[in-house]
């Protein structure tokens, strides 16, 4: 963390390929939580919060999974507490998403789906930041 906050461009530079690597299975994963997004708000009829929770969290088991293997690199054995870290992580990114999207419909009248997408957006920075230096750290 020191690092990042001393100097956050040489921090990019020296992650550039993971961030790239967290980038594709980010998009990936972006499918899988908009489809079940999309089935949960429009089919299911639940509302913006909880159907972003659903897509949300069905979605981030694969993500965990291929951002460990590939991403990251990282085969710890101690998985048990990487999902502990992970799942820390993505509390507060999904607080970020649902406080996002509140202010984006409720407040700026915007479509839940654009808000939703820029939550996304924000919420990458967040994810990949924090899995580097404290879920996948060696």
């Amino acid at each position: 963390m020191k690092e990042l906050l001393q100097n956050p461009l040489q921090f990019i530079e020296a992650n550039g390929e993971k961030f790239i690597k967290f980038f594709i299975v980010g998009l990936s994963s972006f499918f899988i939580d908009m489809g079940l997004t999309y089935f949960a708000k429009e089919r299911l009829k639940l509302n913006n919060y909880a159907a972003n929770t659903v897509g949300f969290v069905l979605s981030s088991g694969y993500n965990f999974t291929l951002n460990r293997m590939w991403t990251f690199q990282n085969h710890d054995e101690q998985i048990g507490m990487q999902l502990v870290k992970y799942g820390g992580v993505m509390v507060v990114a999904l607080f970020i998403s649902n406080s996002i999207i509140y202010l984006l419909t409720e407040k700026a009248k915007l479509n839940f789906y654009f808000a939703k997408l820029s939550a996304i957006c924000v919420m990458m920075i967040w994810t990949f930041t924090a899995n580097n230096l404290f879920t996948f750290s060696r």
